[in-house]
């Protein structure tokens, strides 16, 4: 077992061959809002990344090539700040629509413009704020989601609902995304405040639990997100022992520092860098999921294209 805490890099276990896995490893892009505003574009709370889409657009698209050209096969759109958390309750009614369906073209714009050939899944975000399943409203949920639906369909390969954080909203997503005709991804995000023997969702719900949810679903992926690396292989392991092999199993972490207490939300304010956050290290921590059984490798908050290249070139060396 991964130790949560004071471990900050992995020891490698050579237990079996991972070539033959390695180079079937789907690689995805890192983190959009952070990357923006490391590059200095606009970034502010309470918009965060979504200020982009209107003040400078053609940041958010240097940003998605720049993931392609390090070896990016998926990018996702960046429509994860399209909620009134962030744009504001009457930003959203009149633009949401438009925002997404900029977020979509933005994406679509880069791919075109790199010239090969990347998937683009479309980001649905938590509708009521990160990390916080206490807020999520069924009542409302199919009003905020419907304008995101509508802008950005039109540009997904994939449809990913992202740092999903109780079985409730993950219910919600794939009630919404099933009629979509596009592969669904589901992403969960663990607790990562405290130690547990196993791992669990921020609403205190297992992965166990949550895989024997989804295990009859019609999904293509169950993943893990916008948590601490090292808790990651357990969650795999624990989603495996229930899958086996129904659909891939994913991860993309972030890099913020390890939390002290309760984490009220994400995105509330703007998390210290972890220290260790090197390429070289984040190819390590990939290296253990993909030995616990992950088939789709990439990066959330923090993980830059320097980090996304280093996955691309060790996994297609395999």
């Amino acid at each position: 077992m991964i130790k949560q805490r004071g471990q900050r890099v992995p020891t490698l276990h050579n237990s079996f061959n991972l070539n033959k896995i390695m180079k079937n490893i789907i690689i995805l892009d890192g983190g959009m809002g952070r990357e923006l505003h490391r590059r200095g574009a606009p970034f502010r709370q309470p918009e965060w990344s979504a200020l982009a889409l209107t003040e400078s657009p053609e940041s958010v698209q240097a940003v998605h090539a720049d993931f392609i050209r390090a070896g990016a096969q998926v990018i996702t759109t960046n429509s994860y700040a399209i909620v009134p958390f962030h744009i504001g309750e009457t930003r959203f009614a009149n633009e949401a629509r438009q925002l997404a369906d900029l977020s979509g073209k933005l994406a679509q714009q880069a791919v075109q413009a790199c010239g090969v050939k990347v998937q683009i899944a479309a980001s649905f975000p938590p509708l009521f704020g990160s990390y916080r399943p206490d807020l999520f409203d069924e009542n409302r949920a199919d009003e905020l989601a419907q304008p995101l639906l509508d802008g950005l369909l039109p540009y997904a390969d994939i449809v990913l609902a992202e740092t999903v954080s109780s079985l409730q909203e993950a219910a919600f997503w794939y009630g919404k995304l099933k009629h979509s005709g596009k592969p669904i991804w589901l992403s969960f995000t663990l607790d990562d405040t405290k130690k547990y023997e196993q791992a669990i969702l921020r609403s205190g719900e297992t992965v166990f639990q949550a895989a024997e949810t989804v295990k009859n679903w019609d999904i293509d992926a169950i993943l893990f997100n916008c948590s601490q690396p090292e808790i990651m292989a357990n969650a795999i392991v624990a989603a495996k022992q229930v899958l086996h092999n129904r659909m891939k199993i994913g991860v993309y972490a972030n890099a913020f520092e390890p939390v002290q207490g309760e984490m009220n939300d994400a995105n509330g304010e703007l998390d210290p860098i972890r220290a260790d956050n090197s390429p070289e290290n984040y190819v390590a921590w990939a290296r253990t999921w993909v030995n616990a059984g992950a088939e789709i490798v990439g990066g959330c908050c923090g993980i830059a294209p320097e980090h996304i290249g280093a996955l691309a070139r060790y996994f297609q060396a395999a």
